[in-house]
């Protein structure tokens, strides 16, 4: 897809809008995300490999999805319960020849979690790529006002959910094999109004890097992605309706990015082509600077 494409389709902004509910649907969404690039055509990078994406209802994850049915991955999706969003992703991946398999459940029990892996091996047969992208936020302006809940349900989504995935996933890996983490430019530069969040993504960040040490003796590559602003179901379900109205305006770009415009990065950490990446962070974030 164009890069003026977007920008086009992106001009007016978004209208004010609230969900009541996190996570969020793709579908109550005005307008809907980009998640398909019908430019952008497979070329049998991840042929075969079987994959598993938390968070792959909608948002980033329908378009990774998306991308890597094209590129002849199988999929694992795992998912809240946003039954609707997550039966148009299956659709999606099926009508680019993909295979599918849907588990809904809360990454942030353990014991769903190795479920998870041992479904996804037992009806796959393999396990190639682990990408931990299932992520809530929630908007305060006051530290006050974080309650320990609120605390505690963040982290078990964002934190623990990858660190169960990870430890139930890693007796299935093997040299070539890779995982994914999404962190977030928040990681880096942080958000006073999503501090709890910032906090579960700066630790991923941690742990991303940890563990490509850990595991790089074993050929087995770690690698993030920070995602800057993105028009995902995650914004209209975290922010107040006027921020929703104005939500990306802040990038040099001018607007939010779309999931599309993510989808390849995630290609490329997991195919061969970054098969000397590991421990290292993709930015997109509409032309953030950010070291580190």
């Amino acid at each position: 897809m164009k890069f003026s494409d977007i920008n086009k389709q992106q001009q007016d902004g978004q209208p004010k809008q609230m969900q009541q509910r996190q996570p969020g649907f793709e579908s109550e969404m005005n307008p809907e995300p980009i998640y398909d690039d019908p430019e952008y055509k497979g070329t049998g990078k991840l042929q075969d490999k079987v994959v598993i994406l938390t968070g792959g209802d909608s948002g980033i994850g329908r378009a990774v999805a998306v991308a890597f049915a094209k590129e002849g991955a199988k999929l694992s999706i795992i998912y809240a319960d946003e039954h609707e969003d997550a039966q148009k992703t299956k659709a999606l991946v099926e009508k680019y020849n993909g295979e599918c398999l849907l588990i809904p459940g809360d990454v942030g029990e353990e014991a769903f979690c190795f479920s998870a892996v041992k479904k996804t091996v037992d009806h796959f047969g393999q396990l190639d790529c682990l990408i931990n992208n299932a992520a809530e936020q929630h908007f305060q302006e006051n530290i006050e006002d974080i309650s320990l809940e609120q605390f505690d349900r963040t982290f078990k989504t964002n934190i623990y959910g990858a660190f169960h995935f990870i430890k139930a996933a890693k007796p299935h890996l093997r040299e070539g094999s890779t995982i994914i983490n999404t962190v977030s430019v928040v990681a880096y530069e942080g958000m006073p109004v999503l501090m709890d969040y910032s906090a579960t993504k700066g630790a991923l960040l941690a742990l991303t890097r940890s563990l490509s040490e850990n595991m790089v003796s074993e050929g087995i590559r770690v690698n993030g992605v920070a995602p800057g602003p993105i028009w995902t179901p995650l914004i209209p379900a975290s922010f107040p309706a006027d921020k929703v109205a104005e939500f990306g305006t802040d990038s040099p770009m001018g607007r939010p990015g779309q999931p599309v415009e993510l989808a390849p990065a995630y290609v490329h950490l997991a195919s061969e082509d970054s098969s000397y990446m590991s421990g290292q962070v993709i930015h997109i974030n509409g032309g953030k600077i950010v070291n580190g």
